[in-house]
């Protein structure tokens, strides 16, 4: 009886342990998340699955799950780049977002006709052939993508893409839906606050990011303690409902590099 109770009792020590090291994992060094939406597309998929690097901007309160670090501020901080992948926590909803850092504590950031202007100066963009996906349910929530053709009637979503070039010179790919989307291609201007950014997603027409108050169900200028962290790569992707669907899973986005 003794020599039972024993075994049960390193069992729950073993278990016990092992939660400890991935806390402690999840928090200082990489966390993971399954992308659910398609604001970031041709960049993340809904259904991409990746890693957040937590140390390349230092720790806050927000590093550890339910925002319980003890932490004032930010601990070992650096700071962001500008066309970095980020993601963060909603300054009132708390839910955990990913977008596309665009401005900088004291930039000031427009959206005139679909066309992306920083500090008053225009960012390029160059036509980059069109983004193609199978018009179909995606992702748990079973959505249909947003396209800029007639997708029900062929089978086949398209939307026009170019390549944007930041200033620094650091591009990636944006998509385009439609022209004049209200809310998303003309924007006041925006002056980014001290100690806080400007994110928006790649899939321009279809994510509600700085551009949105978050009384309009935006995300509007972001603290910097709310940063988690840098997204460097996707390490796998499933097409399918579930990410343990294997059989859905996309062959070439393994280990696959964000730009």
């Amino acid at each position: 009886m003794a020599k039972s109770e024993g075994g049960i009792l390193e069992t729950v020590k073993t278990v016990v342990w092992a939660l400890l090291i991935a806390g402690v994992f999840r928090t200082l060094f990489f966390q993971p998340f399954w992308i659910p939406s398609e604001s970031m597309k041709d960049t993340l998929l809904i259904g991409d699955f990746i890693f957040v690097n937590k140390m390349a901007y230092g720790y806050s309160k927000y590093s550890c799950p339910f925002g319980i670090c003890p932490i004032s501020g930010r601990l070992l901080a650096s700071d962001p780049q500008r066309g970095d992948v980020v993601v963060f926590r909603h300054p009132v909803s708390g839910d955990d977002y990913v977008k596309r850092l665009i401005g900088l504590p004291g930039d000031t950031v427009q959206v005139k006709n679909g066309i992306l202007f920083l500090n008053g100066a225009e960012v390029p963009q160059e036509p980059a052939g069109v983004f193609t996906e199978k018009y179909e349910q995606q992702g748990p929530q079973g959505g249909y993508p947003a396209c800029a053709n007639d997708a029900q009637a062929t089978g086949i979503c398209e939307k026009p893409r170019a390549r944007e070039t930041l200033p620094g010179g650091r591009t990636h790919d944006v998509l385009n839906v439609r022209d004049n989307n209200p809310g998303s291609d003309n924007t006041d201007v925006f002056t980014v606050p001290a100690g806080h950014y400007f994110f928006m997603g790649d899939n321009r027409d279809n994510s509600l990011d700085s551009r949105f108050a978050q009384t309009a169900g935006g995300v509007g200028f972001v603290p910097a303690e709310n940063l988690l962290g840098r997204v460097d790569r996707v390490m796998f992707s499933s097409a399918g409902r579930s990410l343990f669907y294997f059989w859905t899973w996309r062959a070439d986005r393994f280990f696959k590099a964000v730009e």
